[in-house]
C-alpha cells in the first residue's frame, strides 16, 4: 500500500471516531439519544467522505507535498 492511500484511509478512520465523540458529547449534554443504526450509518459516511476528499487533494494543497 503506497503511502498517500494509507494517509487517507487513516484521516477517514480519524475523522469517523471524531464523528462518534462528538456524538456521545451531544447525547450527554442534550439528553436526546440517537439510535445505533444512524450512528454508525453517518459515522461510515463521515469517515468515507474524509478518506476520499484527503485521497483527492494530497499534495494539491501548499506544504503538503508527497515526497
Amino acid at each position: 500500500m503506497d503511502a498517500q492511500t494509507k494517509s487517507s484511509l487513516l484521516w477517514g478512520v480519524v475523522a469517523g471516531l471524531a464523528f462518534l465523540v462528538l456524538l456521545q458529547g451531544y447525547e450527554l449534554l442534550a439528553a436526546t439519544p440517537v439510535s445505533v443504526g444512524a450512528k454508525v450509518g453517518v459515522a461510515l459516511l463521515v469517515a468515507v467522505a474524509a478518506t476520499v476528499l484527503t485521497y483527492a487533494v494530497d499534495g494539491r494543497l501548499p506544504g503538503n507535498e508527497s515526497p
